[in-house]
């Protein structure tokens, strides 16, 4: 078959999807006599909004059969063998899309044609979807929490209320890949599939004399001085440049930026003709060939804030260094203490590893053989907790448990001792971390920071403020990679504990048990008053 009407039944087949004719878009897939992997997954995704679902089946195994590796393809068949009570295949199918996803948190499909990413959390959510099925809502709920730590990042509460839906052993609905979400040909190519006149008719432009025939061309002009002279403005003196092309990361250090981005130039031209620049808070390196100066706005002689991609600008002021502490005593040492209890991963928490060339064996029974005697389900007067540490862990209490029992459990749990843990939790509807008071009233419960049920608490392993007084605290914009020894690094969404104002530009804070400095303007403060109360 040739590619060019390869190409074209394609096209048309894709145009069909658009326009809601699923019949005629099967009709021109059917004609194709050599159907690639991305082909037969539209004629699938056809298929399955017919509710045709052993012919959808039948497409997608021809799909994975083409391409061995196509994540996305076991996905959406994990969701079609659930359709069909095959729970077993559908599980096996799970196990091997988040394998070729090759310990990717999200694989974009964009580059193949398909307007999708794949994000580890929906295979997970997907997998937990069939344990419902098979009523062990105990591992459901074990593979929720995970799918829940990988999307921390993302908005939405999905995650959230499915993990509700299970604890009232409800059975969760498989996530799909949209309907109208299908493998498109390149736009390049189908345009080449139109004849086109690239030399056309020729015409006079100009000639000297008068009425003339003839396509000739007037004498070269004199040139005048500063005539091919461009124009010099304001935003070639900024370091702020636009993409004029998308650029695809191909070496070590280098960034993938789509066109029309706009990124700052951190450093110069090498010898290699790439420059340093820092882009969505990652530095690395781009073609200086591909960089044009970017027009960035000026208020009375100074910068903005912002610029449209949301890179904050960068200090004016240079760093400064680590202020000297003022007190007499020296400062604990910061250390790090690192549990040896591993967190839980799909892995561990679904199946044991298997050979590369053994297929996937998963029995409904497994899950109970692998199960440890972990956390137990919410029963009445009694509330869920759950502790963000280095790993997550969910842990049951009566609502009347006093704050230091709850501390010594949780401590327990987490092999490491009370005395070195420090707990906080946040109000509803603040971002600002909050110090939990047990010592000062022992009376004080865990259902005082309970809602629904639930509850949800941030645990560190040291506290290095014990001889510092928190100022306020300030909840991250963006990601800040530490730039020397003595910055503090965090992500966005973080919670700052500001111990000090350096100057106008710079303020030192606390995060995640380490104190440094960073800008200003990489967070933003919410008006709620934080005491420097006792924790438990």
């Amino acid at each position: 078959m040739l590619y060019t009407e390869f190409l074209r039944l394609w096209d048309e087949a894709v145009q069909a999807v658009d326009a809601k004719d699923w019949h005629g878009a099967l009709a021109k897939l059917e004609e194709i006599s050599e159907p690639t992997s991305r082909t037969l997954f539209n004629a699938a995704s056809a298929h399955l909004v017919l509710g045709q679902l052993a012919q959808a089946l039948k497409a997608l195994d021809l799909a994975i059969a083409k391409d061995a590796r196509l994540a996305v393809g076991f996905f959406q068949r994990a969701a079609v063998m659930m359709q069909m009570d095959r729970l077993e295949e559908a599980l096996s199918d799970c196990i091997w899309a988040q394998k070729h996803m090759r310990g990717n948190m999200v694989i974009d499909y964009r580059q193949l044609g398909l307007r999708f990413k794949l994000y580890s959390w929906q295979v997970l959510y997907n997998a937990a979807a069939v344990y419902c099925r098979m009523g062990q809502w105990e591992q459901a709920k074990e593979i929720l929490l995970t799918a829940s730590q990988e999307r921390r990042g993302s908005r939405g509460g999905n995650i959230e209320v499915a993990l509700d839906r299970v604890l009232r052993e409800e059975v969760l609905a498989p996530l799909l890949v949209p309907e109208d979400v299908v493998f498109r040909p390149r736009k390049q190519d189908v345009e080449q599939l139109q004849q086109r006149d690239f030399l056309g008719k020729s015409k006079v432009i100009t000639s000297m004399i008068p009425n003339d025939d003839f396509g000739g061309f007037e004498p070269l002009r004199m040139q005048k001085p500063g005539f091919y002279e461009p124009k010099v403005d304001g935003a070639q003196y900024s370091r702020y440049m636009r993409m004029r092309i998308p650029y695809m990361a191909r070496g070590p250090g280098q960034l993938t930026v789509p066109g029309g981005a706009t990124v700052f130039l951190f450093g110069e031209e090498d010898r290699d003709g790439m420059a340093t620049v820092i882009y969505d808070g990652q530095r690395g390196l781009l073609p200086i060939s591909l960089l044009e100066p970017a027009d960035v706005k000026m208020s009375k002689g100074k910068k903005e804030n912002r610029v449209p991609n949301g890179i904050p600008l960068p200090p004016g002021l240079k760093p400064p260094t680590r202020p000297q502490s003022q007190l007499s005593l020296a400062a604990p040492s910061q250390v790090r203490f690192i549990s040896d209890t591993p967190p839980p991963s799909y892995t561990t928490a679904t199946h044991s590893p298997l050979a590369a060339s053994e297929p996937p064996k998963y029995p409904a029974n497994a899950a109970s053989d692998q199960h440890d005697g972990g956390v137990k389900g919410a029963e009445a007067g009694s509330v869920v907790v759950k502790v963000h540490y280095t790993y997550t862990v969910a842990l049951s209490f009566p609502l009347d448990t006093p704050y230091l029992e709850v501390k010594e459990q949780i401590a327990q749990k987490l092999g490491q001792p009370a005395s070195q843990l420090r707990l906080r939790y946040k109000q509803h509807g603040s971002r600002v971390l909050i110090p939990l008071g047990g010592e000062v009233e022992p009376s004080c419960t865990v259902q005082e920071v309970a809602e629904a049920g639930r509850a949800t608490l941030w645990c560190q392993t040291e506290d290095p403020l014990a001889n510092r007084p928190i100022l306020y605290q300030m909840v991250a914009l963006y990601d800040y990679n530490a730039q020397g020894p003595e910055d503090l690094e965090f992500s966005e969404g973080d919670t700052i504990d500001i111990l000090g104002e350096v100057n106008e530009e710079w303020l030192e804070g606390h995060c995640a048990g380490n104190i440094g400095i960073f800008p200003s303007c990489f967070a933003y403060s919410e008006n709620v008053n934080i005491s420097q109360s006792p924790e438990i």
